[in-house]
């Protein structure tokens, strides 16, 4: 295990994050997997802990099972006085296991109650970096400046929401009708590719540095610790980056240690370009039939022409985002439509 490792204590208010899903992302079932990948990119979780009355959520507690999450149980109360237990006992294991375990250097507290908050100011006073995790719609705005960094978790990779709800006054940006990312892991060197350069992305955004291929590879472990390369065809984790340099997915040059190059994005990538050329010509082309087209339901489009299209292959977290890289390429240009209830896009020019 590499000396400078975050290693994470995750606790979760999971009453908090469960209804405040249900109840802000339109019926949205809380899926913990968005948050653990989130967190494989940043260190190595140790501690897994979920509080609730779980007679509430039976139905959750075999998905929490899989990613190896410890259920402690607060027992049914009335009112708020069940709310208050859990808190306490969160807040008290949490701060118990700062003191007894040195070892652990970031807490992460999934909730958007503010009741938690003198929880994290007390965390970062013992040196301890704190994540927050909550819902958008249902966080408290006293909690996200609390902590050293706050994850929304409809914001995060892999959160699929349909629609959302206008709030405060504002209209929250639309998600495309995406089609499903496939749940089993990737099987072939094209879906390996997606899968690197979404975690490159993910390390470069949290690290603000360069990234050694051995911090790649930890991180990759971490999102799926059965991931080998042998299964893709390779014999080693540098034989792996070398074919994807070939394919201009990655760049290597020389890093600090002999054998552990640093990894980034290649300055002109042929495959990129050749991505952001199929999004031009097809919304041209659609623009060409019918008239401007609106992002939902574009993305299917291009995987008609290019089946097995993903933005995330090229390191990008979502769809909207790859198309915002495409607008400051000065592709194309697209802009939020009140009567459409979506964005239009058309043609840079």
């Amino acid at each position: 295990m590499a000396a400078d490792e975050e290693r994470i204590a995750l606790f979760l208010d999971y009453e908090n994050l469960a209804i405040g899903a249900r109840d802000s992302l339109d019926g949205v079932q809380f899926d913990l997997k968005p948050i653990t990948d989130a967190l494989a990119e940043r260190g190595r979780v140790v501690v897994r802990r979920a509080y609730a009355d779980w007679s509430f959520f039976g139905d959750d507690r075999q998905q929490l099972t899989h990613h190896h999450v410890e259920l402690i149980e607060i027992p049914q109360r009335m009112g708020p006085a069940r709310k208050n237990a859990a808190d306490i006992k969160m807040a008290v294991d949490a701060l118990e296991m700062a003191f007894e375990r040195d070892y652990i250097t970031t807490f992460v507290i999934g909730t958007g109650d503010s009741d938690f908050t003198p929880l994290v100011h007390k965390l970062r006073e013992l040196n301890r970096r704190v994540i927050g995790v909550g819902i958008k719609g249902s966080t408290s705005s006293l909690l996200p400046p609390a902590c050293d960094e706050f994850l929304f978790y409809d914001s995060l990779e892999g959160v699929e929401v349909t629609s959302r709800r206008k709030r405060r006054g504002r209209p929250a940006e639309p998600v495309a009708n995406e089609v499903p990312e496939p749940s089993k892991e990737p099987a072939t060197v094209d879906d390996l590719a997606a899968l690197v350069t979404q975690t490159l992305a993910g390390l470069q955004r949290t690290s603000g540095g360069a990234v050694l291929a051995s911090s790649l590879k930890r991180a990759l472990l971490r999102k799926d610790p059965t991931f080998s390369e042998p299964d893709y065809g390779f014999r080693a984790f540098g034989e792996l980056l070398r074919h994807l340099e070939e394919r201009r997915v990655v760049e290597l040059t020389e890093g600090t240690a002999k054998g552990d190059p640093e990894v980034e994005f290649p300055s002109e990538g042929r495959e990129e370009d050749a991505a952001f050329a199929l999004l031009q010509q097809v919304v041209a082309d659609l623009e060409k039939d019918s008239g401007p087209p609106v992002m939902s339901g574009l993305k299917n489009q291009l995987q008609k022409q290019q089946p097995g299209f993903t933005e995330k292959r090229y390191g990008f977290g979502g769809f909207l985002q790859f198309c915002k890289a495409a607008q400051a390429r000065g592709l194309i240009e697209f802009e939020w439509d009140d009567a459409a209830g979506d964005y239009v896009l058309r043609t840079a020019g």
